[in-house]
């Protein structure tokens, strides 16, 4: 071997030697080096599974809808083979939707649900576990008749989209072929998957921003661990003759080793989280262990990134430490910081921010969303990097007070960086949540429908099934009318007309009711019993598809003879016959179509026809809408009552909302667990002073005080340079959808009350650890 490649091999297997010395370093000094090392992992470990749990959220979305498709089937309109007769029967129970079926086979072949091992038979049902757990409890009777008579199974994981979700299949003799669909297979259903566009694809990749970067920050000051004491050591070492890459790698050696165990308690963390995964309901949403899984990518990027991202924080922080005489640097006044530098990374992502102003993203390529990202991170980074200066500069003229108070002011005039640290994550969390919810308000508007409904002309609409008969109708909303709490109840039968023969045949809808029931509908003067409307559908429902091409009513005549339902009963127009306008109707409809009185024409030759009924409920009155729900599931399969509502929004906005709900929700656990960590180690290492402050007369109370102020302080610092992040980086996206700024300062002061109570209510669970190191044992020392 050559001199040259002695050497280096040489140099190779010293630098080994030096992060094998530095791995020991991490478990000697007993018990205290032993719970350092502890803490490092455990606050490594609480990153890494946020990082985990977070990767895997898009994937547990995914599943859900993958399985909701699973279960939509492919329908077919002829009658080859067996096939499985559906009908819809969704209800809502107390503001939670329940997905229901009502099925039945027309052959012994018929294709048999997911998660359902065997088809149920007349007034039986398969339910969820959620489901049947409901029916079980006190609330189950007043749902049951919704369900079914008997419950002879419970639907498997295969056919639910998660565990909680209220579903249930039941069986019936009763369902018309020609009325229902024709189900020939299950897996293949569902609708294709719409593009996002430039807005929700800029919502998106902020969201992954807002909610990673905060996991990132605390997994920089989960390595900071037992800094005091690691810098002090260290130290020693470089005064014992170690040259300063020695002390480099000794260092690296023993936080790599921190990190390396924090990868195995956070992947214990992970799984444990999975397997509770079941048991947490969030807007909503639910998800079985097996869909939390995060890509296989982002795992390795995991492994690999978090214990060289430690070493390089760790390394960063050595920067003017170890080179001094022992505990100098750790026990003198720290030099003041410089802002420039630190306003230089949120301005640089301005930067990066600023060509896509003014409605930049109409196309929102690959390259614009990389520039998004780093835009973002770089102005919720610049929280990280100014909140030390902010506070050092807000504590530095802080004088007098109580004692409790001196006390945590000189603590932060000491170390104000390392408070920081500890709020710094919560800080990142506000100011992204604040942007988002800025984004949200902005374009709310885009993506939210005017429905046009009048709640103050009725509150529920319904549709009854199929009852036959204007005297059915009469009954029905006879017995609606009786239930407590319902103000209100008209109905109108609805069914099908045609004109022509079979191969040239025109079509429109009729609608039976007696005057009163019609003035919802049209604008008539002097209706009279008898009387027979045509209303005309303007040409923009023509155009798009809602009204027929040549509607009956625009060509008939009174004496025209038309087929009335499936039955084709035959009815002539009556002379009363004229034309009429539409109105609109309490859902915000205008409806168009031949309207008849009832003693136009003889509904009981009819057969089967639909009621649409409007009902006005007294929201005060418990279950009045339940109740009637009840009785439209006893009027037909069909039966459903919903609140009307005067707006709707885009399934893809919802749908990205509730996913940042969940990410925001499990963010804030963790963050709250991983801030509790901090918390407790920052006590720990000051437990000696705590202890003879306590020793020389301190009272407790005073303590107690002075640890709450001194995490108070920096919060409330941290919460207003938040909030100003938080605008600027709000202000900058929705210049970017070409929208002003707009923000709900309800929710400002939610999401900084929320980070503020993180921080507080960790300070509070920590103080009967607080009490126990103030004991006199602290005091023993090595």
């Amino acid at each position: 071997m050559t001199g040259r490649g002695a050497g280096a091999a040489g140099r190779v297997a010293q630098a080994v030697h030096d992060l094998g010395y530095g791995a020991r370093l991490a478990f000697v000094g007993g018990r205290d080096g032993w719970l350092r090392t502890l803490f490092t992992a455990v606050g490594v470990g609480i990153g890494v599974a946020m990082l985990l749990l977070a990767a895997s959220v898009p994937g547990a979305l995914a599943a859900r809808e993958d399985r909701g498709a699973a279960r939509a089937g492919e329908y077919a309109g002829d009658r080859t083979g067996d096939a499985l007769l559906i009908a819809y029967s969704d209800t809502i129970f107390r503001n939670q939707g329940v997905w229901g079926r009502t099925i039945a086979p027309e052959g012994p072949q018929a294709p048999v649900p997911p998660g359902v091992a065997a088809l149920p038979g007349p007034g039986e049902a398969v339910v969820s576990p959620a489901l049947a757990e409901l029916l079980a409890s006190p609330d189950g009777a007043l749902l049951a008749p919704r369900i079914g008579e008997r419950i002879v199974g419970q639907i498997g994981p295969d056919g639910l989209t998660g565990p909680a979700e209220l579903a249930f299949y039941r069986g019936s003799d009763s369902l018309d072929p020609e009325r229902t669909t024709r189900v020939v297979a299950f897996g293949g259903g569902g609708r294709p998957d719409e593009p996002l566009g430039s807005t929700l694809s800029l919502l998106v990749v902020v969201i992954f921003v807002v909610l990673l970067l905060p996991i990132v920050v605390f997994l920089g000051a989960a390595v900071r661990f037992g800094g005091a004491a690691r810098d002090r050591r260290l130290a020693a070492l470089r005064l014992a003759g170690a040259d300063h890459r020695m002390i480099g790698r000794f260092a690296a050696g023993e936080t790599l080793t921190g990190a390396l165990l924090g990868l195995i308690v956070g992947a214990g963390l992970f799984l444990i989280g999975r397997q509770v995964t079941p048991l947490v309901q969030v807007a909503g949403l639910s998800a079985f262990a097996a869909d939390v899984r995060p890509p296989a990518v982002l795992v390795a990027l995991a492994v690999v990134a978090a214990p060289l991202a430690a070493v390089a924080v760790g390394l960063i922080a050595l920067r003017g430490v170890v080179a001094e005489p022992l505990g100098v640097v750790r026990r003198a006044t720290p030099p003041r910081s410089r802002p420039w530098w630190r306003l230089a990374v949120p301005l640089a992502g301005l930067a990066l921010l600023y060509p896509l102003l003014r409605g930049g993203i109409s196309s929102f390529d690959v390259l614009s969303r990389y520039q998004v990202a780093a835009g973002a991170v770089l102005m919720l980074i610049g929280v990280v990097t100014l909140l030390p200066w902010l506070i050092e500069t807000t504590v530095r003229r802080m004088r007098g007070g109580p004692v409790a108070w001196q006390l945590a002011v000189r603590r932060l005039q000491v170390d104000g960086a390392g408070n920081a640290r500890l709020v710094s994550g919560v800080a990142v969390a506000v100011a992204g949540t604040i942007a988002l919810q800025g984004l949200f308000t902005g374009i709310e508007d885009d993506f939210t429908r005017d429905t046009g409904a009048d709640t103050t002309r009725a509150s529920h609409f319904a549709n009854f099934g199929s009852p036959a008969g204007d005297t059915a109708v009469d009954a029905l909303l006879t017995q609606i009318t009786e239930v407590p709490g319902v103000e209100s109840a008209g109905g109108v039968l609805t069914t099908g007309v045609t004109v022509g023969s079979d191969d040239v045949k025109v079509w429109d809808r009729l609608f039976i009711a007696n005057c009163p029931a019609l003035a919802d509908l049209i604008i008539a003067t002097g209706c009279a019993d008898g009387d027979v409307f045509l209303v005309v559908p303007p040409e923009d429902a023509v155009r798009t598809g809602t009204a027929p091409p040549t509607p009956v009513a625009a060509t008939a005549r009174p004496g025209d003879r038309v087929q009335v339902g499936e039955d084709e009963y035959g009815w002539t127009l009556p002379p009363t016959t004229r034309a009429a306008e539409p109105s609109v109707d309490p859902w915000g409809r205008r409806q168009h179509g031949i309207f008849a009185t009832t003693g136009a024409i003889d509904t009981a030759a009819l057969g089967p026809m639909a009621i649409e009924a409007y009902l006005t409920i007294d929201p005060t009155v418990p279950d009045a809408v339940e109740r009637v729900r009840n009785l439209a599931a006893m009027a037909g399969v069909n039966g459903s009552v919903g609140a009307l509502t005067t707006n709707e929004q885009a399934r893809q906005y919802v749908n990205i909302r509730r996913g940042l709900t969940v990410g925001i929700v499990v963010t804030l656990l963790l963050i709250g667990a991983s801030l509790l960590v901090n918390t407790l180690e920052q006590l720990r290492e000051r437990r000696r002073l705590l202890a003879m402050l306590a020793a020389f007369g301190t009272p407790r109370r005073v303590l107690g005080w002075a640890v709450l102020w001194q995490q108070l302080v920096p919060v409330l610092i941290g919460t207003v340079l938040a909030v100003a992040a938080g605008l600027g980086l709000g202000a900058a996206l929705l210049g970017m959808v070409g929208r002003s700024l707009t923000f709900a300062w309800w929710s400002v002061a939610g999401a900084s009350a929320l980070g503020a109570g993180a921080a507080i209510g960790v300070t509070v669970a920590s103080l009967p650890v607080l009490w126990r190191l103030m004991r006199a044992d602290g005091l023993r020392t090595e």
